[in-house]
């Protein structure tokens, strides 16, 4: 057990030891939380990135079902330091269906499950990774010529990126904290995050990371938690810049916005997880003019993700609001393999050079 995991098992102890308190003393237990909404969104000066602000919302056991819901923590917490004891782990998949056995405790959605699991973090201040509870998704993967040493079955073991992996890259584990995951040594400028398998392929197979000496790391869609602290890690304690590279559409600005600002669900962790001095390189609306790009239509969700990112603090600067604008009018959307439209090789030697030396990162 390291010092994080005692830590979040004695304030998740003290969390369950206040319900009882108020219980001894005749008074309805109560949780105080911060508000999960855009409008509870505010800029931290300080980090850099986008936190819950002091609205609060609050969750008492004056009902049957806010009663339930304290119930449910009490079970919650002593699994997570019974893992935590017994240096196991679980997915957040698992615990919902062991709440099973917990009788009236029972989830009855994982949505339910979740949300507590998000709950503990910002009472005891802990993450979900010192809970030992995992994500069921896949993990994302590295490839560069940089050095991890992570703990294994056999101990602690170092792998290069390059070197000790095949072409899909070093597996992510689910938890990159120093006191199990060190950065050693590396070889690289910048870093990139790619939203695609097939542009993190192609980029690989087109020699890109040896000739420019820069880290890939594909997101694999949304990323995970410990992806985004990856990433962060390597800009904070290494120093090098972090591009991203996704599809041009909405729901591709929105990985970007979580990697470098934080994503809305895990606002109470943005500090820990987001990079607000990441850049992102593409696809914009723009860049589907500038070089007459293959496009889809934008459907009605597409429009409406859009419109509501207009309002999202996140996008609320001259670049976001030119972009998102744009997109909106031309009422086009590209992928990042649209490059392809020139040949293999465009993406890695004409369109990636050119946007990275404008950005001063090449």
């Amino acid at each position: 057990m390291n010092d994080r995991q005692q830590m979040a098992m004695d304030n998740l102890t003290k969390v369950v030891e206040g319900i009882y308190e108020s219980l001894d003393q005749g008074d309805v237990p109560h949780m105080s939380l911060p508000l999960r909404s855009k409008r509870n969104i505010e800029f931290d000066p300080m980090t850099q990135v986008w936190k819950y602000g002091s609205m609060k919302t609050t969750r008492t056991a004056k009902t049957t079902q806010g009663a339930i819901m304290m119930l449910r923590t009490a079970y919650t917490t002593e699994f997570i330091n019974e893992m935590i004891r017994e240096n196991k782990s679980s997915t957040l998949r698992e615990m919902y269906y062991i709440s099973e056995g917990w009788q009236n405790a029972k989830f009855h959605s994982q949505d339910e499950s979740n949300l507590l699991a998000e709950d503990l973090e910002t009472i005891s201040h802990c993450m979900r990774e010192d809970f030992k509870l995992r994500p069921e998704e896949g993990s994302s993967h590295v490839y560069g010529n940089v050095n991890f040493r992570t703990l294994t079955k056999k101990g602690m073991r170092t792998f290069n990126c390059m070197d000790d992996v095949a072409e899909t890259g070093f597996a992510i584990p689910y938890s990159v904290e120093k006191e199990t995951f060190e950065i050693e040594s590396h070889d690289a400028k910048f870093v990139m995050a790619l939203e695609t398998g097939g542009m993190f392929a192609r980029l690989i197979e087109n020699g890109f990371p040896e000739r420019e000496d820069c880290i890939l790391i594909h997101l694999s869609g949304q990323p995970t938690r410990s992806t985004r602290r990856l990433i962060k890690r390597l800009n904070e304690e290494n120093g090098l810049p972090v591009v991203v590279f996704t599809d041009g559409d909405p729901w591709s600005f929105r990985i970007f916005a979580s990697v470098a600002y934080g994503a809305i669900k895990t606002a109470h962790i943005s500090d820990y997880l987001a990079t607000p001095t990441a850049q992102f390189v593409g696809i914009t609306a723009s860049d589907i003019l500038n070089y007459d790009l293959p496009t889809d239509k934008l459907n009605d969700k597409d429009i409406g993700a859009l419109k509501s990112e207009l309002t999202d603090p996140r996008f609320a600067d001259e670049f976001w609001d030119s972009e998102i604008h744009a997109m909106l009018e031309m009422g086009k959307k590209a992928e990042q393999q649209a490059l392809a439209k020139y040949g293999l090789d465009y993406v890695t030697d004409t369109y990636l050079p050119e946007k990275l030396t404008q950005m001063g990162i090449m």
